[in-house]
């Protein structure tokens, strides 16, 4: 088994963007460990091979105890795990929050900054300012870790190309290890949809996300980082080896409500819903055609910064056109997005899936 991802879900308030499962009923916590060792429990034969990493994402779940984390770990095993990440929000960070979690054993932390500039994190919803998110990441390293992950997000309404660069700039000074960026997505019945769809906001244009996504690539790329998959960014020897399992069709396991499992050549998921899973609902399970699986490395492997073996392409003429066009290039065999491909990638991979 490459990975085990838990889904923790609570959060103290929704982020105005966001439709990650996630639930404010934080009277929920001690029932909902209860059900995720009953589920490591049940589903103990489906690691039948080591771990090798462990990723608590949510929600926050840095809205456990330490002492809730350590429980899960020690029931999922630990021995084989090179990579332990626990997603914080800095708003829940302390020194000796994070102590304690590095004494458990989780060795990678994923701070959500998003922003280190208090409007916009006001305007997103952010229960953060930039000073707690500075802090954060100050702590992390006093209290040990040496491998800290950043989110940061662009095209937020009302950030320009100056705020842009300052955050990128912050995030470098502040000499995190990787760092992930996302592009804002305006997901359906989001409070943040709706503001952009009543007027209230304005979205950013589409030149300018583009301009800061090149802005970013350049800018880390001359600062050491290397680009290795479309919105990561990592100093060498700190890639996301938990991440890289999802994008190189290695086998998952995730446990909690909303999570997804993966074994090569079946997809399972938990319902999303606290309750109905606390009471123990019975995950979904679907079987992956081949076309599902070419598919499926069309779609990840053109995210990497290996992109994909020309040998398993359908459609060799597509591919060559995509070459003429500048949007892939070939090395070695394998297909690439350019950084002009990169931009509209989703519309490369329909072009080649089947």
């Amino acid at each position: 088994m490459a990975g085990v991802y838990v889904h923790i879900p609570f959060c103290k308030r929704r982020c105005l963007y966001c439709d990650f499962y996630s639930t404010t009923l934080l009277e929920r916590r001690e029932a909902y460990v209860a059900a995720l060792l009953r589920e490591i429990a049940q589903r103990r034969g489906e690691l039948r091979t080591p771990v090798r990493t462990i990723y608590f994402g949510g929600g926050t779940p840095s809205q456990l105890p330490v002492a809730d984390i350590e429980r899960l770990l020690a029931a999922i095993g630990m021995g084989d795990a090179k990579e332990i990440t626990v997603e914080i929000n800095p708003g829940d960070a302390n020194l000796g929050y994070l102590t304690a979690l590095r004494r458990i054993g989780v060795n990678r932390l994923s701070i959500g900054v998003q922003s280190f500039q208090d409007d916009l994190l006001r305007r997103l919803g952010r229960r953060h300012d930039g000073e707690q998110a500075m802090q954060a990441i100050d702590w992390a390293k006093e209290a040990g870790f040496r491998n800290i992950s950043i989110d940061l997000m662009y095209a937020i309404p009302g950030q320009t190309m100056e705020h842009w660069q300052a955050d990128v700039q912050t995030a470098l000074l502040m000499s995190v290890h990787h760092i992930s960026t996302y592009g804002l997505i305006y997901e359906p019945g989001t409070v943040l949809t709706r503001m952009v769809e009543s007027g209230e906001l304005t979205a950013v244009d589409e030149d300018t996300e583009n301009a800061m996504y090149d802005y970013l690539c350049e800018r880390l790329k001359r600062a050491g980082y290397d680009h290795y998959e479309v919105s990561n960014f990592a100093l060498p020897g700190h890639y996301s080896r938990h991440n890289w399992s999802y994008w190189h069709d290695l086998q998952y396991l995730g446990i909690g409500a909303a999570a997804h499992s993966y074994d090569g050549m079946h997809r399972s998921w938990n319902v999303s819903d606290i309750d109905q899973y606390i009471r123990g609902a019975e995950r979904e399970t679907e079987t992956l055609t081949d076309e599902d699986r070419y598919n499926e490395r069309v779609m990840l492997g053109l995210r990497t910064s290996d992109g994909i073996s020309r040998d398993i392409l359908y459609d060799q003429q597509a591919a060559e056109q995509l070459i003429r066009r500048g949007l892939l290039k070939e090395e070695e065999g394998r297909l690439i997005a350019t950084q002009q491909g990169l931009h509209i990638l989703n519309s490369i991979i329909e072009t080649l899936m089947i």
